[in-house]
């Protein structure tokens, strides 16, 4: 029989589980920032009757946090 190298040794396996964790921290960060944006911009527009100027608060604070993100995750992927 020969022996077969484990291919996963125990720096990839790390290098593997750190990139999961942050991945996973990046996520709940952008669920509780995104749950945070959607319950004050829904308090505001109840409250001060503005709904329609909210509404696009709401859509650009999302679209600005889905492109801060995402060019963070690209960026720090270069480790």
């Amino acid at each position: 029989m020969t022996d077969i190298a484990n291919p996963f040794s125990a720096a990839s396996e790390f290098r593997a589980h750190r990139r999961t964790f942050e991945s996973f921290g990046r996520l709940v960060r952008f669920a509780v920032l995104h749950i945070t944006l959607t319950l004050a911009c829904l308090a505001l527009a109840f409250l001060a009757h503005i709904p329609l100027i909210l509404l696009v608060a709401w859509l650009g604070g999302t679209l600005a946090m889905i492109t801060l993100f995402t060019i963070k995750a690209n960026y720090g992927a270069e480790r």
